[in-house]
């Protein structure tokens, strides 16, 4: 009885599982796309919520197939990606229009440099070929970046960062045909670059030339880290900072995006 029993269930789950592979890709999403480094791909630890699916939130996972979007949305360092702000970015965003369908696109890297950022290198590509393959599929309305720490060890890297990053951004709206698109950049953690023992650290430097993007990048947005807290390792946020920071994105976007909001206005 009992093998029986498991033979059943076991049909059952291949059912399903067929059932959603022959399900057809989801259309007309609003398309956000998720690059930078660590904190952008996610190091907080995974609990049960972190594990359910969110209606109207997907992902395009590695083998660009579109799927329920639950942490880890990131597979660039699959032994250690973990809870990031994505989902609870999303989140926000389906509580302002819950008529909208989502899709993130990550395409973040730990431990990378923004000159490994640069057009023409594989991050770059990686990026533009992922993001131009979800916009088969609906409209890229926003791009989130978080990243600096690899870049504050250097006064020379820290004090060039903006105009780096300009660079960086028109180049990647220009290949994406997303001129207008909001952008919304994130503050570095206050507590990266304070261990004691580490090497001297342009980590506030950074984070000026961070908070002074917008006066150079029109629909670009600066989200603060202001009170967010690390896991213990004074790089990473824990997970209930990724939470809250992937909402102040959020709110970051709706203050450049007025029509998203305006979009459930009298449902």
């Amino acid at each position: 009885m009992m093998l029986a029993n498991m033979r059943k269930l076991l049909l059952l789950a291949a059912s399903i599982g067929y059932a959603f592979a022959q399900s057809p890709a989801p259309r007309d999403l609003q398309l956000f796309l998720l690059i930078g480094q660590s904190n952008m791909a996610g190091r907080g630890p995974i609990e049960a919520q972190d594990k359910q699916a969110a209606p109207g939130i997907f992902t395009l996972n590695k083998q660009m197939e579109w799927v329920p979007a639950i942490d880890p949305l990131h597979f660039d360092k699959p032994e250690i990606a973990a809870v990031g702000l994505g989902r609870a970015f999303a989140k926000v965003l389906i509580a302002a229009n819950p008529s909208a369908s989502i899709g993130l696109i990550p395409c973040a890297f730990g431990g990378s440099s923004l000159e490994q950022w640069k057009r023409g290198g594989p991050l770059y590509d990686d990026a533009v070929k992922r993001a131009r393959f979800a916009m088969k599929s609906g409209k890229l309305r926003g791009i989130l970046w978080h990243q600096g720490e690899a870049d504050s060890g250097s006064a020379k890297l820290a004090n060039s960062y903006r105009e780096r990053w300009v660079e960086f951004i028109t180049l990647l709206r220009q290949d994406l045909e997303a001129v207008d698109t909001p952008v919304m950049v994130g503050q570095l953690g206050e507590f990266f670059g304070k261990k004691p023992g580490a090497e001297p650290s342009f980590a506030g430097v950074v984070n000026e030339q961070i908070a002074l993007i917008p006066l150079r990048v029109p629909h670009a947005g600066f989200v603060s880290s202001a009170g967010l807290t690390d896991k213990g390792d004074q790089i990473h946020f824990n997970t209930v900072s990724f939470r809250e920071f992937g909402r102040r994105y959020a709110y970051a976007f709706l203050g450049l995006d007025a029509a998203w909001a305006a979009a459930s206005v009298g449902r």
